[in-house]
């Protein structure tokens, strides 16, 4: 399947404002763990949610840089 050029920089778009985000719960999460004051359900609840978004990164990685199979 090949992407357009709108397809495409839609969802580069898309990855560069997943990314931001799975970097800023990374420093909430950090954040929060070092302060030995946070609630343990607040933690997993963006623990998951990173998860999430790290999940929809790859398959964003996977559609603008498929395999080449040589």
């Amino acid at each position: 399947m090949s992407l357009s050029e709108e397809q495409s920089a839609r969802l580069g778009l898309e990855l560069a404002t997943v990314r931001q985000e799975h970097a800023d719960l990374d420093a909430a999460i950090y954040a929060l763990g070092q302060s030995h004051q946070a609630d343990p359900m607040v933690l997993l609840r963006l623990k998951k949610r990173k998860l999430t978004l790290k999940d929809r990164m790859v398959e964003l990685e996977k559609l603008l840089l498929p395999d080449i199979i040589a």
